[in-house]
């Protein structure tokens, strides 16, 4: 525990971000837990947080296996630098790096929160069934991310190819670069309509930038945000209300 500093009778845990993917998510991920542990706190309490943003431009172009195993070392050089520098624990601030999550919290000595058990957990508990997930392509149609939130009994729907290359191209191309357009906004509308016609109950917005353009509180079915879902188990991390450890 963070020795010393308290907010009314409950100790807080020092909590490390792991961003940089893009800064648009980082963002999110910083301002929403500070806004969240104000509400637990006082207007003026701040979060116990370090953060490292790494570089992007050094990461995005990932296409094979080598690829992956360098951006997983940059990811594992991240954490054992937070771990070093007083981190108790950590989240990484974007849902496709989660790809080799094992191999990352392997190499530390400290909790890691896993989105996808987050949003599996929290999504189970609403008791929906026949959920879409909208992301980043890998996170869509690869088993890492989805099986983490199946295994909390969530039944999600198969990706609709036709639409996963488009999806990755607008986030990738724009959102990330925290750019959004009225053209993205009616596609992601169109898309959930899509989905609610073909028996969506709800959707997981499983990219963090997709906020940009998906109003999480109007629209045709309900949304569940994953980087509030996230930062929502960080903040109960912080505060020690529960632990999730792999």
């Amino acid at each position: 525990m963070l020795a010393g500093f308290k907010q009314g009778r409950s100790l807080v845990r020092k909590l490390g971000l792991i961003g940089g993917m893009s800064w648009v998510s980082t963002r999110t991920y910083f301002e929403q837990i500070n806004r969240l542990v104000q509400r637990r706190t006082t207007p003026r309490t701040t979060a116990p947080l370090l953060m490292e943003s790494l570089d992007f431009a050094s990461l995005h172009a990932l296409k094979d296996d080598a690829d992956w195993d360098a951006a997983t070392q940059h990811l594992i050089a991240s954490a054992k630098r937070m771990e070093q520098a007083g981190a108790e624990g950590l989240v990484i601030c974007a849902n496709s790096m989660h790809k080799d999550f094992a191999a990352i919290s392997e190499a530390v000595d400290i909790p890691i929160l896993h989105a996808g058990d987050c949003i599996g957990a929290k999504v189970a508990k609403a008791g929906k069934t026949n959920v879409a997930l909208i992301g980043r392509r890998n996170v869509m149609t690869e088993s890492f991310f989805r099986q983490r939130i199946v295994a909390h009994g969530v039944d999600l729907m198969s990706p609709e190819m036709a639409n996963v290359e488009l999806i990755d191209k607008i986030i990738y191309e724009e959102l990330m670069a925290g750019k959004a357009s009225r053209d993205a906004e009616r596609l992601f509308k169109t898309i959930i309509t899509q989905k609610e016609q073909r028996g969506a109950t709800a959707i997981i917005l499983a990219c963090t930038e997709l906020e940009l353009v998906v109003d999480i509180n109007a629209n045709v079915l309900p949304i569940f945000d994953s980087a509030g879902i996230h930062c929502e188990a960080a903040v109960d991390w912080i505060f020690g209300k529960e632990e999730q450890d792999d």
